[in-house]
């Protein structure tokens, strides 16, 4: 395997976020959803606009990593009011890990998770949470293997869809 290397970014790396961002999600979610779903998610939900402003909250952080000068993933976590629905300042979101299927099996994932816990441990805090579709079973299996346990279940409106995501958490402390 090629050297490994984490960065962070910013609003100067958004169009190779959108890039890597949009990638990702197609290979992840294209096989178990509908086109026009997966379209219509992709066409909103990664925007340079949107980009932009989520690199720009200072309660936000992304990292590429990278193999060979060449993105492979990226990993963004949120603390604060920047979570998407917790919102605890004693804990740090996990809303995105994701890495080019060609890398899968790779350890490329840990490698973006243990950097999510290297912030939340430096940040003191009691505990990660996340949220992953109740389908995605090689996430869910990732997560529990990290010692994540579910604590509760929300709907995350998907096109024309209500899908389930299970809540999960790991504490710190």
């Amino acid at each position: 395997m090629h050297e490994i290397v984490l960065r962070r970014i910013g609003t100067e790396n958004v169009e190779q976020l959108q890039k890597i961002a949009k990638q990702t999600f197609f290979d992840t979610f294209s096989p178990h959803n509908t086109e026009e779903n997966i379209a219509q998610y992709m066409a909103k939900g990664f925007t340079i606009e949107k980009l932009t402003a989520e690199l720009q909250n200072e309660n936000s952080e992304f990292f590429f990593v990278l193999s060979d000068e060449e993105v492979i993933g990226y990993l963004k976590v949120n603390f604060g009011d920047a979570q998407t629905e917790l919102q605890d300042k004693n804990s740090l979101e996990i809303e995105r890990i994701y890495v080019s299927k060609d890398f899968h099996g790779k350890k490329v994932g840990q490698i973006l998770y243990d950097k999510a816990l290297e912030i939340a441990q430096n940040k003191n805090l009691q505990y990660v949470w996340l949220g992953v579709w109740e389908e995605n079973i090689r996430a869910i299996q990732f997560y529990k293997k990290n010692g994540f346990v579910e604590f509760d279940k929300h709907i995350f409106k998907f096109g024309d869809e209500e899908q389930t995501d299970l809540m999960m958490k790991k504490e710190l402390k």
